[in-house]
């Protein structure tokens, strides 16, 4: 699907796009809005220019950004918002008319920008652009019905001043028996407790394969703090996993602290994993931020009955031991899976989400 030796093919299949100038992505009906955020400014053109090209959110409310019959795939997912908004944000998305969404994730941490501040992203499933374009390309099939949800949990008014912009372009096709749904979850710890480990997944139920891991990370003490190991407990593993790492830069790709050249950390954005996002300068110091993803894209983790995922918080301490650490950790885990899915834990208060 992401390849270009398909593009000589022609599948059975029909290209819909969502967007508030047609909400419903039916055939021959984009571009007819005579009301909309942008009806003023389109007072002298009048319809077919632009009148209804985003929408406004005030604080609690939930847009329906989707509601789309089956079968199909939503192929590309865009969407902007103003900079500041993106963990008072809550994606959701809902297959088959299923009471639990199978995707609960604060909207920046989806496309990797979860300390909101714009991080750019050059990845093969998720690109950010300037100035904050939103982009995944998660393949994300439905049998029945497809249903995306964006609820709005902060305090400030998305208006027309600034406000949401989407685009949901998907295939009505039919969709294969072994094709599974895409899920996504979010956790946090703040601060880790001692001797504690982050769980970036657990209570998965069913078989499925792990595709993708994006962490928001910040440092709570001076020192070095990515030598904890990020662990897959599958199909029953119990004290000890069957794949455990050697490290968190490893995991997504880097070595050796990411420091280079000396004295800074080296920012890279690559198709399957990256360190995009560093907030503070110089390195080994407290309150630095950082944001970095894994996508198992070539190399999926496969699971026949559950899946558990975790990871440490690791540094140096005196003597050349190691030292646990109170770091803030929030972790957003994609996977693919049949259903039905076990519900995964409610996304805690508002309060919490907050940066």
């Amino acid at each position: 699907m992401l390849g270009m030796d398909g593009l000589w093919r022609l599948p059975a299949s029909r290209t819909r796009s969502i967007t508030p100038e047609n909400p419903t992505g039916e055939k021959g009906r984009g571009g007819m809005a005579t009301e909309g955020t942008g009806a003023r400014a389109a007072r002298e053109l009048g319809q077919g220019w632009k009148v209804s090209p985003s929408i406004d959110l005030k604080p609690g409310d939930t847009a329906v950004l989707a509601d789309i019959a089956g079968p199909g795939i939503i192929q590309h997912f865009w969407l902007t918002a103003p900079e500041g908004v993106e963990r008072s944000m809550v994606l959701r998305a809902h297959w088959d008319g299923e009471e639990h969404p199978s995707i609960e994730v604060p909207l920046g941490d989806f496309f990797c920008n979860g300390w909101c501040e714009r991080a750019y992203v050059n990845s093969l499933p998720v690109a950010v652009n300037p100035a904050g374009g939103f982009n995944s390309y998660w393949p994300m099939p439905f049998r029945e019905r497809a249903r995306l949800t964006l609820e709005h949990r902060g305090r400030r008014v998305i208006s027309s001043s600034a406000p949401v912009y989407y685009q949901i372009t998907y295939a009505e096709t039919d969709v294969p028996d072994d094709a599974a749904y895409l899920h996504a979850t979010w956790r946090r710890s703040n601060p880790l407790g001692h001797k504690e480990v982050h769980t970036v997944l657990d209570g998965v139920r069913g078989r499925g394969q792990y595709v993708g891991t994006y962490l928001a990370w910040q440092a709570n003490s001076d020192g070095w703090w990515g030598e904890g190991e990020v662990k897959f407990y599958l199909d029953g593993d119990n004290e000890f996993p069957t794949i455990c790492g050697t490290g968190t830069e490893d995991y997504v790709g880097g070595a050796w602290n990411f420091e280079a050249p000396p004295g800074r950390y080296g920012r890279y954005s690559t198709p399957f994993l990256g360190l995009p996002q560093v907030i503070g300068d110089g390195v080994y110091r407290a309150g630095q931020r950082f944001g970095m993803y894994r996508w198992h894209i070539p190399d999926p983790i496969r699971f026949d009955a559950d899946i558990r995922v975790t990871v440490q918080a690791l540094g140096w301490g005196a003597l050349g031991k190691y030292r646990t650490l109170p770091d803030d950790i929030a972790s957003t885990a994609l996977w693919y899976q049949v259903e039905p899915h076990e519900p995964q834990p409610p996304l805690p208060p508002a309060k919490d989400l907050r940066v």
